[in-house]
């Protein structure tokens, strides 16, 4: 008779789960009983893990052998848990001491060949069970670079890693890895639209979201947005690790993501879908902590820009299938870029204003979430060189001064920008001048705005007076405040 257990995690949405894994030979008729797991798993399962071992040199226990997966009912819609089930199995019948087992956990997906596959969600499992107190993780070698808080013992197959075990290699302890940094992309490079920049600028230091309007180079302006936005931190590095681990575009460094997805794109591939228990994240967590940049934004779906509204509010997006709801992370700056009118401007246009109002009118449901609208004009190719404009890293060190203040002024507060900030703050603890609330109230009462956007105009004219190093805001920034939502030169 021979016992053994395991450790390793299965992953739900951005959820660790550790489970453990015990295997018991006993003598009996011979058979393979998994336990623990959904029947049409287990059976996949059975298969795969009796062929690794076979086809890695070993033999196959010729007694009864029970295996289950704890706590049972766990979701397993992978093949995570293989290389902890055959590891269980080996350790019961003597092929590797049970003493190396000890604080380590396996992740991985065994071929019939015995190798050992990548797997998704790698960082939150990783999470998971350094947060048990695992302190080292057998890995597919093809994820040896993710990042880990702990240490790692990388194997290309199943052979490998109970060579590992039996000759008591260490494994290796990596500090978290970085993905080299992409090339910035300068806004010196683009002259002119010089309202267009300023309010880049404004928008990244408050975090406010932005709206575009004209046929002038929109996507060159989007692509530069990350370049003069601070840094992530290293808590927000790990977690859009994370995200974009769970595809097949694995993402590790401190630049702040950019998301650009088409209008022709889907309902799902905006806002992720759950299949199976397979978590596919959508371009809004995609975007998680950067920009997501919609061009020609009145050309999406009607239902994809009302479904904007909630991670918008929220800063998540609920994925829900028969089998439950997941909680992905989707907190970004949002872009809008749209021409002015239906026919994008091309040639002699012929739109009269009616139609350039209806389809403007198309955001109407984002129009109370942007607080900053600016226009945008075609880049001369004709003109004479002229003095280039400020660089990024110019605009960036604004911007970083003015969100030092912010989160200054946060401090002891669940928020870092002033986007964030909610209206019941802004009207308490983080009020205007009074001349400043005076001008913005006589507004809402002749009805020219609303109560949502008298809250973004607050949130603005703070982020007006940080870039000003001012104590707070006066009549002034309130007065750009509305000139800024209302499109006009602030």
């Amino acid at each position: 008779m021979g016992f053994a257990a395991t450790s390793s995690a299965v992953v739900i949405g951005l959820s660790g789960y550790v489970v453990r894994i015990e295997a018991d030979l006993s003598p009996g008729q011979p058979g393979f009983h998994l336990l623990g797991l959904p029947e049409a798993t287990a059976a996949c399962t059975r298969d795969r893990v009796r062929a690794a071992i076979l086809n890695s040199g070993y033999t196959w226990p010729d007694r009864r052998i029970t295996v289950t997966v704890l706590p049972i009912g766990t979701p397993v819609y992978g093949a995570a848990l293989d290389v902890a089930i055959a590891v269980a199995i080996l350790a019961a019948d003597g092929t590797i001491p049970i003493e190396r087992l000890e604080h380590t956990a396996f992740l991985g997906e065994l071929g019939l060949d015995g190798s050992i596959r990548h797997v998704r969600g790698l960082p939150c499992a990783l999470q998971a069970l350094v947060t048990s107190g695992i302190r080292c993780v057998a890995i597919p070698a093809g994820n040896a670079t993710d990042g880990a808080r702990c240490a790692l013992l990388p194997a290309a197959t199943l052979a490998d890693l109970v060579g590992h075990l039996n000759r008591g290699i260490p494994a290796i302890a990596p500090s978290p890895q970085v993905q080299d940094m992409p090339p910035i992309l300068d806004l010196a490079d683009l002259p002119g639209n010089h309202a267009a920049r300023h309010a880049l600028e404004i928008s990244a230091a408050g975090g406010h979201h932005l709206l575009l309007i004209g046929d002038g180079p929109a996507t060159m302006l989007a692509e530069r947005l990350p370049g003069i936005l601070p840094d992530l931190t290293e808590a927000t590095v790990d977690e859009v690790a994370e995200i974009h681990a769970l595809t097949e575009t694995p993402r590790r460094n401190w630049r702040p993501p950019l998301c650009a997805p088409h209008y022709t794109n889907t309902t799902a591939a905006i806002f992720g879908r759950r299949s199976g228990g397979r978590i596919r994240p959508g371009a809004v967590s995609l975007a998680h902590a950067g920009v997501l940049f919609l061009d020609q934004a009145p050309e999406f779906a009607r239902s994809i820009l009302h479904g904007l509204r909630r991670p918008l509010e929220n800063g998540e997006i609920l994925l829900a299938d028969w089998e439950g709801i997941v909680r992905l992370p989707a907190r970004f700056q949002l872009l809008l870029a749209t021409s002015p009118c239906p026919c994008g401007g091309i040639g002699s246009c012929r739109c009269g204003p009616v139609e350039r109002r209806h389809y403007l009118a198309r955001l109407a449901a984002l129009r109370d979430r942007i607080e900053i609208t600016a226009p945008i004009h075609p880049l001369d190719r004709t003109a004479e060189p002229g003095e280039p404009g400020e660089s990024s890293a110019t605009v960036a060190d604004r911007v970083a001064a003015a969100r030092a203040r912010t989160a200054h002024r946060l401090t002891g507060t669940p928020w870092r920008t002033n986007a964030e900030v909610p209206a019941r703050e802004l009207r308490t603890c983080h009020r205007l001048h009074p001349e400043a609330v005076d001008l913005l109230e006589d507004r809402l009462r002749a009805g020219a705005i609303t109560p949502s956007t008298l809250t973004c105009l607050l949130r603005l004219s703070w982020t007006l007076a940080d870039l000003r190093e001012a104590a707070r805001p006066s009549r002034d920034d309130a007065q750009r405040a509305l000139r800024l939502w209302q499109g006009e030169p602030a």
